[in-house]
């Protein structure tokens, strides 16, 4: 006997299992919801990627053919305006003083969002010009309050805003968005987008990608800062390299044979390159002329002051008639061509080979150390104030001495670096060391060689643990038979 089915058992069936059924439409309906949601922020992200990519790939083609990091800067603002759908984008950086705001990158149109009260064009194509001078203080204005609170803004409708009061007046701005720029939780500067009129309005996306885009930004702006200081430094190098090269092209790589003389010069820059020089300029078949300087300062400054004294000495030694009619020219051409506070002290000897006589005068330079006999080296100091240091007219005399060069003297002209060298104690070398271990090698006929290897080694010993402070030159001169 079948037992029949009862008409409740079909219903609570049937409505059990259209709930069933309805559920696992739901469901399927949620789980397709959210694998569509997925998908649709799996798409957002490699959207947002290969914007990286894009960005990154453009930003290493632009500063690779930039050579004006505001160029680089203004083109990277363009860039982002097309990813983040505004008309115009300004990328303000703070300045070293950590107060100040300034635009470093802008589209061509972004409107001046502080007007300057100088500012007195008002069409917008003049407007943009003003950013050049924009400085904007740490919570002024709306960009200053963003830097101020370090809390992004983003305005869907712009108009009335307060802060944009002035800016409205020029160019009426229907949505803005800006966010702070921060690198290791210190503020770096502010991003800006705007859009006029006409242009829709700024959403939470657009927002959020300019918000992503920001933190590429602070990172590329550290880039730029790194590269920019390295730059910096790379033309530094080319300076000092070409300065380096300068003065090793107006040393002379050796000293000329002009017997009976027999001549040595060394030198040894503090720097890079060396305020420091010697010269042996030729006057005629019997006379040359040996110099010894020491331009003031180090570096690049002196010894451009150094490469000027040399080409005046040279254009101007053929036609000298006195060794002091040359110094008192010298000292109005440098008087005349150099700035405040640079000049040169200078020591000259002029070798009569044929007459086998010295005439020696100086411009504020160090003594001329001159031994001769009876073993004894004296001292010779001729009045003479620095070369450039004061005006023609009050400059006074350069006095000169001339002696008989005899078979046994030797004479050492040197530049204060080797007298004001220093010991661990800050005691100099000093006049009396150099003057005794002069004579003494001159004691021993020493060629001019072997006498100044002695002095500088005398003074590395004395110096040994100091770094070197001054260039340190020397030029010895000796007769031929002095040290046979």
């Amino acid at each position: 006997m079948i037992e029949t089915i009862s008409p409740e058992f079909v219903k609570y069936f049937l409505s059990t299992l259209f709930i069933i059924i309805l559920s696992l439409l739901v469901a399927v309906f949620i789980y397709r919801n959210k694998l569509n949601s997925v998908k649709g922020k799996l798409n957002q992200t490699n959207i947002k990627l290969d914007q990286l990519n894009d960005f990154m790939n453009f930003f290493s083609l632009t500063i690779s053919k930039t050579e004006k990091f505001h160029d680089v800067y203004s083109s990277i603002a363009q860039h982002i305006a097309n990813i983040t759908d505004a008309k115009n984008i300004c990328i303000y950086e703070l300045e070293d003083n950590g107060n100040v705001l300034i635009p470093v990158g802008y589209t061509k149109t972004f409107p001046p969002l502080q007007l300057s009260k100088s500012f007195v064009l008002s069409r917008p194509r003049y407007t943009s010009d003003s950013l050049k001078h924009e400085k904007i203080k740490i919570g002024e204005g709306l960009i200053g309050e963003v830097a101020e609170t370090r809390k992004g803004i983003l305005l869907e409708d712009a108009t009335g805003y307060p802060h944009l009061k002035a800016a409205n007046n020029i160019t009426p701005i229907y949505t803005l968005m800006a966010i702070p720029m921060m690198s290791n939780d210190e503020l770096a500067g502010v991003i800006c987008a705007v859009n006029t009129k006409g242009k829709k309005s700024f959403t939470q996306v657009n927002y959020d990608t300019l918000n992503s885009m920001t933190k590429l930004i602070v990172q590329i702006h550290n880039i730029i800062k790194a590269y920019s200081s390295l730059s910096v430094q790379q033309r530094l190098s080319q300076e000092l390299e070409f300065a380096r090269l300068l003065q090793t092209s107006l040393l002379p790589t050796e000293a000329p044979d002009w017997s009976p003389f027999v001549i040595h010069a060394f030198s040894r820059s503090a720097k890079e390159v060396s305020g420091d020089f010697y010269d042996f300029v030729k006057v005629d078949d019997n006379r040359m002329l040996v110099v010894i300087g020491d331009a003031s300062g180090k570096g690049i400054p002196a010894c451009m002051v150094m490469a000027m004294a040399r080409s005046f000495i040279r254009a101007n030694v053929e036609r000298f008639t006195t060794l002091e009619d040359l110094l008192l020219e010298l000292n109005t051409n440098l008087y005349r061509d150099t700035t405040a506070g640079r000049f040169a002290t200078l020591s000259c000897c002029l070798l009569n080979r044929k007459e086998e006589t010295v005439e020696y005068g100086r411009a504020g330079h160090t003594e001329l150390l001159c031994y001769s006999r009876k073993n004894k080296a004296r001292k010779i100091i001729p009045h003479g104030t620095a070369l450039g240091l004061l005006p023609p007219e009050i400059t006074g005399n350069y006095d000169t001495f001339s002696f008989v060069f005899k078979p046994y003297y030797t004479i050492m002209l040197f530049t204060d670096g080797i007298t004001e060298a220093t010991d661990s104690s800050g005691q100099e070398y000093g006049i009396d060391r150099l003057h005794d271990i002069f004579l003494e090698s001159c004691k021993k006929k020493n060629s001019p060689r072997k006498a100044t290897e002695l002095t500088m080694r005398s003074v590395n010993d004395f110096s040994e643990s100091q770094e070197q402070a001054d260039d340190q030159t020397i030029v010895t001169i000796s007769h031929i038979k002095a040290f046979i």
